[in-house]
């Protein structure tokens, strides 16, 4: 391959992936043709997307990046997966292995942390998403808060359905009894 074509692809890799900040590295080789089409329409369908890559080129465009740490698993057959968050990526290759046990998880990286073949891989599908941990984190920040109006409320609406009852009865024309 030329000098220049190693370039274009190399460049080719920079833009796909050069603002990723996050990738699982995997290896289809176990899998027959027919099952590569069927599990990239699957991922396809979650926004996951396959990438057979070129060991070598690879090395090239993820030095100096914040996926340098993938580095590592670039042997061998290897394809890129990459999706809106490598947990996402992660829980659906991992969900996918009973159907193509072929798959091999070399690794992936998150923010930085580098999760290593299929125990660490099966371990970041666990966590939780971006936007999961915003949430649980606006639920923890709001709950307090939640838990005292409730406070506040629950005797109001005592008296409330109280002056309802006493309100009913006399519209009735019932008398109300004192209490002693």
């Amino acid at each position: 391959m030329s000098k220049t074509v190693k370039s274009l692809i190399t460049n080719d890799y920079t833009q796909k992936f050069g603002s990723s900040s996050d990738a699982m590295v995997i290896s289809i080789r176990g899998i027959k043709g027919i099952d590569v089409t069927k599990l990239r329409k699957t991922l396809r369908k979650n926004q996951v997307k396959i990438t057979v890559i070129r060991n070598s080129l690879a090395k090239r465009m993820v030095k100096g990046s914040s996926l340098e740490k993938l580095e590592k698993f670039l042997s061998g057959p290897s394809a890129l997966a990459t999706g809106t968050s490598v947990v996402e990526v992660a829980r659906e290759i991992v969900g996918l292995l009973t159907e193509f046990p072929g798959i091999e998880l070399k690794g992936a990286v998150l923010d930085g942390t580098l999760f290593e073949g299929d125990k660490g891989v099966k371990e970041l599908s666990k966590f939780p998403t971006r936007a999961e941990a915003i949430a649980d984190n606006v639920t923890l920040l709001v709950g307090p808060g939640r838990k005292l109006a409730a406070q506040i409320l629950g005797p109001g609406r005592t008296l409330g359905g109280i002056v309802k009852a006493i309100e009913t009865k006399l519209e009735k024309g019932e008398t109300i009894a004192k209490i002693a």
